[in-house]
């Protein structure tokens, strides 16, 4: 589609979209002789929104500042994003696929004045269901799940000092993602550990600011067990009744865990 100058194209890695995945969005933005530079820097994002619900937002800087485009160049760039579970195979609405409405375009920044003229791109896309979603089982460390009431789409569950889920065999090679935080600053830094029926995948440093780790782990690796064991600990755990000024939380936590993929 061309808007203002800017013609914009948006694909996916994976051949076949089904929900609770992880992809590779590619975005590809040309300028055509036309374009008008733009003065500030905007920001791409991009929705999903199924019936009136969005299930998917992502707004990032992209590479190249969009104030330093030019007439008649290209703009590539690719974004990992995780599409959510949200195809409801038990419906009686349900007819084996599920439509959903992408949108991508430039966002104005924070106080930018208001312009018209810009990419968009808007397009009904087609899922199926995730048939292939190993089951996973919280055992213990973990605390309740918890969410945004203003935010449907945000949710978490804490950890303890150590958390444990146990996790189908797919009998295949699989992507597995932990995305998280290590709380507010008051926590301090802490050393987060990753190990699968007790062998060690990787440790690494936490803060405030959000992790993402992602580790293939081989069939072969996993062998002919039926399922294993994932493990999540830190070093150390805080209070925030006893570290953060005004909380009343009393509970022993480790990490703020968002998302956990394996598939």
């Amino acid at each position: 589609m061309s808007v203002g100058g800017i013609e914009l194209s948006v694909s996916f890695s994976s051949r076949v979209l089904t929900d609770n995945l992880f992809t590779e969005a590619r975005y590809r933005f040309k300028t055509t002789a036309a374009f008008a530079p733009l003065i500030e820097d905007d920001r791409v994002a991009m929705e999903l929104e199924v019936h009136g619900r969005t299930v998917l937002r992502d707004e990032f800087a992209p590479p190249v500042p969009t104030s330093k485009w030019e007439p008649d160049r290209e703009y590539t760039f690719t974004r990992r994003v995780y599409i959510p579970a949200f195809i409801d195979e038990f419906s009686e609405d349900f007819r084996g696929t599920a439509s959903a409405v992408l949108r991508v375009g430039l966002v104005f920044p924070p106080g930018a004045a208001p312009r018209s003229g810009l990419a968009v791109q808007e397009r009904r896309l087609t899922f199926v269901p995730a048939s292939d979603t190993p089951v996973m089982v919280y055992l213990s460390g973990w605390y309740p799940p918890e969410g945004e009431p203003s935010d449907p789409g945000a949710s978490w569950r804490w950890t303890g000092k150590e958390a444990r889920v146990a996790i189908d065999n797919p009998g295949r090679d699989a992507l597995l993602v932990i995305r998280g935080e290590g709380g507010p600053a008051e926590a301090g830094s802490r050393k987060a550990a990753v190990s699968v029926d007790g062998r060690a995948l990787e440790e690494f440093m936490i803060g405030p600011e959000v992790f993402e780790r992602r580790y293939s782990i081989g069939r072969v690796w996993l062998g002919a067990r039926k399922d294993f064991v994932l493990a999540i600990t830190v070093d150390r755990t805080f209070v925030p009744a006893k570290t953060v000024p005004g909380s009343k939380d009393g509970r022993e936590l480790g990490l703020r865990i968002s998302l956990l993929y394996f598939r």
